[in-house]
């Protein structure tokens, strides 16, 4: 009789396991859910936005004579944008939207490197792309810019931009929905990290710095622990140790 009573309560324990088990699993997924929908958003606004400009550089091209260089360019963004649509097509999860925002970065420096090719001048320094907004395509210069309630940074701006912020006026910030309020993407959340981790995550070691920057002094992300996970996968184990490495290694 007691060895029966010990299987019913070993029975009931696991049980109780299995269903708690399943319902923090349920949760979990239901949260991923809810963090991809914006940033899923985010990514497919980023797509049409370089079909429109691509639309609008085949008019600005148009009977301009393009050398093997500049018609592989120019093949080279037709495909980007192609790429990034197939993998929009297949998001699964918030890091499936780092490849996408890689494949966009691409695709817009190939642009830059068809109107060198036109114009004769030499092809563009690779750049990351304007921090205000990733759509307006590779940076030029490094701006001070200090964002609301954050601290004085350099940070790579468009050439529109740069002028802005030159002559005191607002850059044009890429802004996103957070509830009910309208906050520039940087400041999103950490969903936001893979999305980001895209378009600057290629620039090598001073771009993650670049990155705490971003999401870490200036106030995105809930702080830097966030931005490790949003570029652990692309630096191998480097992104693990980029929180310590802001937190006690570099005096900013």
């Amino acid at each position: 009789m007691g060895l029966v009573i010990v299987l019913l309560v070993v029975a009931a324990v696991i049980a109780v396991v299995v269903v708690t088990t399943r319902r923090r699993r349920a949760r979990e997924l239901e949260r991923k859910r809810a963090e991809l929908e914006p940033v899923k958003k985010l990514a497919f606004e980023d797509i049409t936005a370089l079909g429109v400009d691509l639309q609008d550089f085949d008019v600005e091209m148009a009977g301009k004579e393009l050398d093997v260089g500049a018609r592989a360019d120019y093949q080279r963004a037709l495909d980007a944008y192609e790429s990034a649509k197939f993998a929009g097509d297949r998001i699964e999860q918030p890091d499936d939207v780092k490849n996408i925002t890689t494949i966009l970065e691409d695709g817009r420096y190939a642009m830059a490197c068809v109107r060198a090719r036109v114009a004769g001048d030499p092809l563009p320094t690779r750049r990351p792309p304007c921090f205000f907004d990733p759509r307006h395509g590779p940076s030029v210069a490094d701006v001070p810019y200090t964002p609301p309630g954050g601290m004085r940074r350099d940070v790579p701006a468009c050439a529109l931009d740069a002028e802005r912020v030159d002559a005191g006026a607002d850059p044009d910030t890429r802004m996103v929905m957070v509830g009910s309020q309208r906050v520039p993407y940087y400041q999103g959340g950490r969903e936001y990290a893979p999305y980001a981790a895209g378009y600057f995550g290629a620039f090598g070691p001073m771009d993650v710095m670049f990155m705490g920057l971003m999401f870490g002094a200036f106030g995105g992300f809930e702080g830097l622990g966030a931005l490790g996970e949003g570029v652990g996968d692309m630096f191998g184990g480097i992104g693990e140790g980029v929180g310590d490495l802001f937190d006690g290694g570099f005096d900013f």
